[in-house]
């Protein structure tokens, strides 16, 4: 990874800004705070950054840390996490960030992430265990591909043991009074 400069700062702001936009968006979401209005609004929003991406990833690749610099490459890799109504982009942007992975320009962490999250918005159960439901009932699992050897598979790519990550998830998404009529939301947390 580098330190330097960003080779492309102005691509670096718009993918921030971006990105900043749709989680203050989603928090309020997991709140219960949107009308449909604004839920709608969201959607929009989500379908925008995920074209802007896709022209991002036509022209440049994945957009990492030489590129953009490391808070926009998270940046990038939040807009490809949540564009699930898109599962080519997903698959695509997998594949590049794997390859920016390979060439120490990206996290092998977000990689995990995002193969997980293009698996469960596929139809198909997750490897790393990182994506999550939160349901009225609390955080659930998203479906596990041979869960006894998760911990072996997670430690390969940075993960602490998924007992660990779920246990600070669920701290951090504790059930309050108004969970019990929000809708289940993905979330990608458990690190």
């Amino acid at each position: 990874m580098t330190t330097d400069e960003p080779q492309r700062p102005d691509l670096a702001r718009e993918l921030i800004a971006r990105a900043t936009e749709s989680a203050v968006r989603r928090a309020k979401r997991v709140r219960d705070e949107l009308d449909a209005v604004q839920l709608g609004q969201g959607r929009h929003t989500d379908h925008a950054n995920t074209k802007f991406l896709r022209r991002v990833l036509g022209e440049y690749e994945w957009p990492g840390h030489r590129l953009v610099g490391p808070a926009a490459a998270r940046a990038a890799w939040s807009i490809a996490l949540h564009s699930d109504h898109d599962l080519t982009l997903q698959r695509a942007a997998t594949i590049l960030l794997g390859r920016a992975v390979q060439a120490g320009d990206a996290l092998v962490e977000h990689w995990a992430h995002l193969h997980d999250r293009a698996l469960i918005t596929g139809g198909c159960a997750q490897e790393y265990g990182t994506q999550l439901l939160l349901t009225a009932n609390g955080i659930e699992l998203c479906p596990l591909r041979a869960p006894a050897s998760v911990d072996a598979r997670r430690a390969t790519v940075g993960l602490p043991p998924l007992a660990v990550a779920l246990k600070a998830v669920r701290r951090r998404y504790a059930p309050d009074s108004s969970a019990d009529e929000a809708p289940a939301v993905v979330l990608a947390g458990a690190a």
